[in-house]
């Protein structure tokens, strides 16, 4: 039937997009959006941001204003957790509170030394948890990162949702900085691969089991986060959006995913660098740090990616139909994310180039942990590292 080992594997890749495509959640339409349609409540629930930051000065003063302006009709406390900063973060923030209206909002700690079996975030986010108990818990917990700006509206949006469709959590994966040279490339697709491993769709669905949550942006409900076993549950997590994200659904409770357009992280990314840093830190981690799993990942990313340019292009008659239309395929379904992040859908055709970073991004994030040197950010290293 086939005239080639090329022409089969063109077409194996063809069959594989065209699941893809039609039957894995509509994960490449990008339209799971935020767009604060839902009705205002009849009492605004009580919520406590907790904010861990880490040698973050250069940021917190627009993110923490942010957090101020937050234009919302019930109590509010902002948590910012300075872990371990030798910057003057914890100062930053204050500065920008002295001379706010809602000044009053913020409340900065520091964590304690930290135990073992902790990874560094997550005990700052346990240290705000437990300052923002002190008086009486919360309705909602919001978790947010120290480089997220929100828009004035963001918490009052999150809310509404979460009490009109009685859910448990309300998770944005907020706007990534655009990028420029490769990252123009990049950036989008870390998105896009992003919603191919966890469909949005799918996991706003009761039905399914997927689940997941992006970090940056977590409105979790007080009483939910402790059915799913508290913070303390996700010690170790160094992927924690997600795995908060499978705890609380796994409990019966139902959760929302969605994409950002007008909340953004204001880290820059500047070379291809921070990007593949970005990427190699946890994609091991992603799979278990089992060696079949990363075979089996390589194999499929080649499959996907590059096994269709490589039969549209090797001059090889009955390959080159199938490696055609799956080059097409996966460069259609990636336009929605493109269009998100203002660049060109000609951009799209150069996601077999992706493919092939990304693939090389989670090789290194193997050798990186077959050498000892495993999860690191900003020079301390995960789960029970005591520096």
């Amino acid at each position: 039937m086939f005239d080639s080992p090329l022409a089969f594997a063109a077409a194996l890749s063809l069959a594989a997009w065209l699941y893809l495509v039609f039957a894995h959640g509509r994960f490449w339409l990008a339209d799971q959006r935020l767009d604060g349609t839902a009705p205002a409540p009849a009492r605004w629930p009580d919520v406590v941001a907790v904010v861990p930051a880490r040698d973050e000065a250069d940021l917190v003063p627009r993110t923490v204003r942010a957090l101020l302006d937050q234009v919302y009709g019930g109590r509010l406390r902002v948590l910012l957790v300075d872990d371990e900063s030798d910057d003057g973060t914890a100062d930053a923030a204050r500065a920008v509170a002295k001379d706010h209206p809602n000044g009053a909002r913020l409340e900065v700690t520091r964590t304690p030394p930290r135990p073992g079996g902790w990874v560094g975030k997550m005990w700052a986010v346990q240290t705000g948890v437990t300052a923002g108990s002190m008086g009486g818990t919360p309705e909602w917990w919001w978790l947010t990162d120290a480089d997220v700006q929100h828009a004035p509206d963001t918490l009052a949006r999150l809310v509404a949702k979460g009490e009109a469709e009685r859910l448990d959590l309300v998770s944005l994966m907020v706007k990534l900085d655009r990028g420029r040279g490769w990252n123009a490339l990049l950036v989008p697709a870390f998105v896009y691969f992003f919603q191919q491993l966890y469909p949005f769709p799918r996991v706003n669905d009761p039905r399914s089991a997927v689940a997941g949550a992006a970090g940056g942006c977590v409105l979790v409900r007080a009483e939910a986060l402790a059915r799913a076993g508290g913070i303390e549950s996700l010690r170790g997590e160094v992927i924690d959006d997600c795995a908060l994200g499978r705890a609380v659904k796994r409990g019966g409770n139902r959760i929302w995913l969605g994409l950002a357009e007008r909340e953004a992280s204001i880290r820059p990314y500047a070379d291809l660098w921070e990007v593949w840093n970005m990427v190699a830190r946890s994609a091991y981690t992603q799979l278990g740090h089992s060696p079949l799993l990363l075979a089996g990942t390589l194999a499929g990313l080649v499959l996907l990616y590059l096994v269709p340019v490589w039969a549209a292009l090797a001059g090889d008659s009955s390959a080159a139909g199938y490696g055609l239309a799956a080059w097409l395929l996966q460069a259609v379904t990636f336009v929605p994310t493109l269009a998100l992040y203002g660049r060109s859908p000609w951009l799209a055709l150069a996601l077999p180039a992706a493919g092939f970073l990304y693939a090389a991004m989670t090789f290194d994030s193997a050798r990186r942990h077959w050498r000892n040197e495993g999860a690191t950010w900003k020079g301390r290293a995960g789960a029970g590292a005591e520096d």
